[in-house]
C-alpha cells in the first residue's frame, strides 16, 4: 500500500512532469515557445506544490475524491495561478521567459488544476482496494477501547480497526465492544508477526496498562519490521490533526513545550502581517460592509453593529465587532445559535452563511486584540463556564483569537460544551504546531467554507 513516504516524491515528480509538458504544449500551440523550456518552469511548479501542499495533496490518507478536496484542489491552483502571475510580472525582473505571455500562463494552470486532480484521483481509487483490507491495531485496556472506538465512529475512520487487550480483560472487552474485533494478546500480536492480518498501524494507549514483557518484545519487533506503531495522542495528531484532551493536565504545557513560547519573532512577524492584511481587507470589503448596513437597517431598522465582550489572549476582555446578524436584544436567550434559529433576520442569514458578518472584526485585528487566524474569541459569559468545566481550557488563551482558525475549518460550529471539547482539541493543535504554513491552509479553507456557505 502507498504511504506518505513513498506518495510525496511520486506525486512531486508527478507534478513537475505535468508542468512542464503543460506549459510546453500550450506554448507551442500558442505559437510562444517554440523550444522546450524546463527551468523558467520552477517558479510555477514551486507554487503549485506549495499551494497543494497546504491542502493536504501530499497525504495519502486524504480522500481526493471528495466534493471538499476537490473544491480545495480548485482554490489551490487558482491561488497558485494568482501568484505564479504576480511573481513573473512584479517581482521578477525582466527577461524571465514566461514574461512572454500572461495567457500561457493562465491557460496552463487550467489545464494543470484538473490533471493534478485526475492523478490524485487515479492514486486513490487505486489504494481503495489495499486500504479496506489495512487493520489498525489498538493495543489498551477495555475502557479505553471502547473511548478509541467511539472516536473513530466520530471522526469516520474508514478502516477496520482490531482491539488488542490482555488476555484476563478479553470477556470484559468484548462485553464493551459488541460487534467489533477483540482480540487477546500476546497471542494476537504472535499472529501479527507471522504477516496476518494485514496491520496500516498499531496504537498504543498511555496508560497504567502494564504490558507482558514477551507481549512489549513483540511489539518491539513489529515495530522494528517496518509497522508504524504510535502513541494514542501521537495518532490523533497525524492522522486528525488534534490533541486529545484527555492528556491535558496542569503542567503538560510545561512538559510538552509550545512554539508559542519558543518564537517571539514568529509573533512579531504574525502581528505584521495582520496590519498589513486588515488594513487591506478593510478596503477591499469596505463595500460590500456598506451594502450590508443598508440591508440591515433597512430590514428591521436597528443598528448595523453588533458588540460583545469577548476573551483574548492572556484572558484580557475586549468589545469585539460584528455586522448585526439577529434581532434586537436576540442575544439575551440561548447563547448558541441553532440551524434554524428564529432570532437569525432574513439579512443576517446571509451574512452569516457568506461569513461577511465577520468583517468588522478586522478592525479588532488592527487593534491588535485579535489575529486573522487562531482560536475563536469566546463570549466572556461562555468562557466563565467553560473554565469550570473543561480542565486546562485557559490554555487557548496562549493565543490571540482569530476571524478563522484551525479548529473552525475541521469543526465547522460548536452548540454547547461537548461540540466546545472537540473545538479545544483543533485549538490545542494549532497552538502547539503554528506556522505561517497552518495559517496558509487555514486561509485556502475558509475560502472554501466561505464559497460553498457552511458557515452559521
Amino acid at each position: 500500500m502507498t504511504t506518505d513516504r513513498t506518495l510525496l516524491p511520486f506525486l512531486l515528480l508527478a507534478d513537475c512532469l505535468l508542468v512542464i509538458l503543460i506549459f510546453n504544449l500550450v506554448g507551442h500551440f500558442r505559437s510562444v515557445d517554440e523550444h522546450l523550456i524546463i527551468w523558467p518552469l520552477s517558479v510555477p511548479f514551486g507554487v503549485m506544490a506549495l499551494a497543494l501542499y497546504l491542502i493536504d495533496g501530499y497525504r495519502v490518507r486524504t480522500d481526493f475524491i471528495g466534493v471538499d478536496y476537490t473544491s480545495l484542489h480548485i482554490i489551490a491552483g487558482l491561488a497558485a495561478t494568482i501568484g505564479v502571475l504576480l511573481l513573473t510580472f512584479v517581482f521578477i525582473p525582466p527577461g524571465y521567459e514566461l514574461q512572454s505571455s500572461r495567457g500561457v500562463i493562465a491557460a496552463s494552470f487550467l489545464l494543470i488544476i484538473p490533471s493534478t486532480l485526475g492523478l490524485r484521483r487515479l492514486i486513490y481509487l487505486q489504494n481503495l482496494a489495499s486500504r479496506s483490507e489495512q487493520n489498525l491495531v489498538f493495543v489498551g485496556e477495555p475502557a479505553n477501547c471502547a473511548a478509541f472506538a467511539a472516536e473513530c465512529q466520530k471522526m469516520k475512520i474508514n478502516r477496520p480497526v482490531i482491539f488488542a487487550v490482555p488476555a484476563d480483560d478479553l470477556n470484559r472487552a468484548q462485553t464493551l465492544l459488541t460487534g467489533l474485533t477483540v482480540r487477546a494478546l500476546p497471542e494476537f500480536l504472535a499472529e501479527l508477526e507471522l504477516g496476518r492480518p494485514a496491520v496500516e498501524a498499531i496504537v498504543l494507549r498511555e496508560s497504567n496498562l502494564i504490558l507482558p514483557p514477551e507481549a512489549a518484545q513483540q511489539l518491539l519487533r513489529l515495530y522494528f519490521r517496518g509497522i508504524p506503531t504510535y502513541p494514542l495522542e501521537l495518532f490523533h495528531e497525524i492522522y486528525w490533526r488534534k490533541i486529545p484532551l484527555y492528556r491535558l493536565n496542569p503542567t503538560w504545557l510545561f512538559q510538552e513545550g509550545f512554539a508559542v513560547a519558543r518564537e517571539p519573532l514568529y509573533m512579531r512577524l504574525k502581528r505584521l502581517s495582520d496590519l498589513a492584511l486588515s488594513s487591506l481587507g478593510s478596503v477591499l470589503f469596505l463595500p460590500l460592509v456598506a451594502v450590508a448596513a443598508i440591508a440591515i437597517w433597512l430590514d428591521d431598522r436597528g443598528p448595523v453593529f453588533f458588540r460583545q465582550t469577548r476573551i483574548g489572549r492572556h484572558g484580557v476582555p475586549f468589545r469585539l465587532f460584528k455586522l448585526r446578524t439577529m434581532r434586537v436584544g436576540g442575544d439575551a436567550g440561548d447563547p448558541y445559535t441553532q440551524a434554524s434559529d428564529v432570532r437569525i433576520t432574513r439579512v443576517g442569514r446571509l451574512l452569516r452563511t457568506t461569513r461577511l458578518d465577520e468583517v468588522p472584526q478586522l478592525w479588532n485585528v488592527f487593534r491588535g486584540e485579535m489575529s486573522l487566524i487562531g482560536p475563536r474569541a469566546e463570549w466572556d459569559r461562555l468562557v466563565l463556564d467553560y473554565e469550570r468545566q473543561i480542565p486546562c481550557y485557559y490554555y487557548r488563551h496562549l493565543v490571540k483569537p482569530g476571524i478563522t482558525g484551525w479548529a473552525q475549518v475541521n469543526y465547522l460550529y460548536g452548540a454547547g460544551l461537548d461540540d466546545n471539547l472537540r473545538k479545544l482539541e483543533y485549538d490545542l493543535y494549532y497552538i502547539r504546531h503554528f506556522s505561517f504554513l497552518l495559517d496558509a491552509s487555514i486561509v485556502l479553507k475558509t475560502i472554501h467554507i466561505m464559497l460553498f456557505g457552511r458557515g452559521r
